[in-house]
């Protein structure tokens, strides 16, 4: 028996096979009209981009009132000059909707542009995947345009202008701290080889006290010195080992790139100071917003945690209708993946890649500290069944739900919310004992002589 190809199997056949200029949705509700099925267009005239480093095909879909669609294409530069033309190719037709990929860094100046006078939606590549072997970049300008047209690509969130800038030099300053991380790793590694045990008695083998140690190691190789007057009163460690510590042999190609190190480290820290002076000067309009995220568990320690943050999901929270959809953007709940009424999977997204790494530091220090007993007492019950890493991320929902409403409100952070008395539907019998552990359980600390009895 001969196979036949299904219905679905025509469909991503139909566009290769098309004469030109004539679209897949005029095909669709030419064709499919008897059965009634057809495409809702929401947008009667709007653009899809298909943005690359020199060029940006374009493609303008205007539909009339009959439900046919004319298509309008060009090309241009991604210069200054045909960014402009780009502008006014799109005001010539009348087209103030423009959609298009966030391709890299590429969108940025068509953005930059274009959001004068368009109302610009930029769409996550996977909303726009093209079909695979039937694809050229003017396909790809009118395919976005076609998924536009029919509202069937959702928006990424773009903040304002100052957030964008803010969000930049925050994610360079981690670009800093990591490159100062890596140098310091390459300059523990000089003094590994060379038997220089420095990180074995000192916390922190680039402080004060060691600093001075390796300095003098590398003005003096090779000869034997007391190291009594570098080392800091509040140091812990005897100095019988730290003297022991430093018995080794530094060699000549080892200094000579431990100075290397040692004078890129400071660079890099002089690099990153001057950012952070930058930083602070354009976190000043949002110092409201900066001091109530600073409420929450765990962010009233460093203000550049806070204004991480505030780079990344910014000032608005109108822009999220509720704490659960920043918490879905953010990359911080289990994703939908059932079939059959079985769960495939529950993995978080790859979403947040800034944003994350943050949250996931602040969590691990909060459920750590007494402080916040509804974040330790939460994370602990997640753990015993869960595991570690999903409880870890159960906490960053937490604090990140917090912060919307934080925002949302502009009113500090309160643990009323998880402590709360919940009233039984039904009267439940109780021992004392069981009373008070219970209270204890939801953050409350007694002082009477009762509770010290029966604890």
């Amino acid at each position: 028996m001969a196979q036949t190809s299904s219905p679905k199997t025509y469909l991503f056949q139909i566009d290769s096979i098309l004469p030109d200029g004539q679209s897949l949705l005029n095909f669709l509700n030419l064709y499919l009209r008897r059965s009634e099925v057809a495409f809702k267009i929401f947008r009667k005239n709007c653009c899809g981009l298909d943005v690359h480093k020199t060029w940006i095909y374009g493609c303008i879909g205007i539909t009339d009132t009959n439900g046919r669609t004319e298509y309008k294409r060009a090309r241009f530069s991604s210069f200054s000059k045909g960014l402009r033309d780009l502008a006014g190719w799109l005001a010539k037709y009348g087209c103030t909707e423009v959609c298009m990929e966030s391709t890299g860094k590429y969108w940025i100046p068509v953005f930059n542009i274009l959001e004068k006078s368009c109302l610009v939606t930029l769409a996550h590549p996977k909303y726009t995947k093209p079909q695979r072997g039937n694809k050229t970049d003017r396909k790809d300008a009118k395919w976005i345009c076609d998924l536009f047209m029919c509202d069937m690509i959702k928006p990424s969130f773009i903040p304002s202008l100052d957030i964008r800038q803010l969000r930049d030099l925050m994610r360079y300053r981690m670009k800093l701290t990591n490159m100062l991380t890596s140098e310091k790793n390459r300059a523990l590694n000089c003094l590994t080889v060379s038997n220089l045990k420095l990180d074995d008695v000192f916390s922190d083998v680039f402080g004060k006290s060691s600093r001075s140690i390796i300095s003098y190691i590398l003005e003096h190789p090779g000869e034997t010195f007391d190291v009594t007057p570098f080392v800091d009163r509040r140091c812990k460690h005897p100095i019988e080992e730290i003297q022991a510590a430093v018995d080794g042999a530094i060699s000549r190609e080892q200094a000579a790139k431990l100075k290397e190190c040692l004078q890129h480290m400071d660079e890099i820290s002089a690099h990153k100071k001057n950012v952070e002076k930058e930083i602070l000067r354009l976190a000043e309009p949002y110092s409201i917003q900066l001091a109530l995220i600073r409420t929450a568990p765990g962010i009233s320690g460093d203000p550049m945690t806070a204004i991480a943050i505030l780079s990344e999901i910014g000032a608005d929270m109108s822009v999220f209708p509720s704490a659960k959809n920043l918490v879905s953007w953010a990359g911080c709940c289990p994703r939908n993946d059932q079939s059959n009424g079985k769960v495939k999977s529950t993995r978080i997204s790859r979403a947040g890649a800034y944003l994350k790494p943050i949250l996931v530091q602040i969590a691990n220090a909060v459920i750590k500290s007494d402080k916040y007993p509804e974040c330790k007492e939460r994370y602990r019950r997640l753990k015993a069944r869960r595991g570690h890493k999903k409880a870890i991320i159960a906490i960053c929902r937490m604090l990140l739900t917090a912060i919307w409403n934080i925002l949302s409100k502009l009113e500090p952070y309160s643990a009323a919310g998880y402590i709360a008395d919940k009233l039984t539907e039904h009267s439940v019998v109780i021992t004392q004992a069981q009373g008070l552990a219970l209270l204890r359980k939801r953050g409350y600390i007694f002082k009477d002589d009762l509770a010290a009895d029966s604890g």
